[in-house]
């Protein structure tokens, strides 16, 4: 039976295993890919210090799906009175777990703690994978967005 979980500070090493195989897969990298020291420590640090929350879910005691939401404040708009604002983030389950409802599952609890906590927004990135169970779930395609990444 499958089971979820909200994790905590002494899931440490579950959310940093499942984190790095969702990387793997989504990134399409050799299962002996070596991660850099600067990932793993700060990947660590987000994951006991930032404000984020993440669902884990599992089968026994191995983690077979994770999900995070990260959270923010901007400067309160008419649109968005409170500032706060969340990103969901890192959506994953292992392969021979797919197609039964998991993914949904961790979002639709990360979207209720977030409204719980006051946010009016949620992006995401999605894969064209993930796309259908985020239309499902109501997510839009926006245009409001551009970007300035630091090479």
């Amino acid at each position: 039976m499958i089971e979820y979980k909200t994790a905590t500070a002494s899931d440490i090493d579950l959310l940093m295993s499942s984190r790095l195989e969702m990387l793997k897969v989504v990134n399409s990298l050799d299962e002996d890919y070596q991660y850099s020291d600067e990932i793993i420590r700060e990947s660590r640090d987000y994951f006991l210090n930032g404000d984020q929350v993440t669902v884990l879910a599992m089968d026994g005691d191995k983690v077979i799906g994770c999900a995070s939401m990260s959270f923010m404040r901007i400067m309160p708009t008419f649109s968005h009175p409170t500032g706060k604002r969340a990103h969901l983030m890192n959506v994953y389950t292992s392969k021979e777990y797919r197609r039964q409802g998991i993914a949904e599952k961790m979002v639709k609890m990360l979207i209720d703690i977030t409204w719980q906590r006051g946010a009016t927004e949620i992006s995401l990135d999605a894969t064209e994978a993930g796309r259908p169970l985020y239309e499902k779930l109501g997510f839009k395609d926006s245009t409001e967005c551009m970007v300035l990444t630091r090479d």
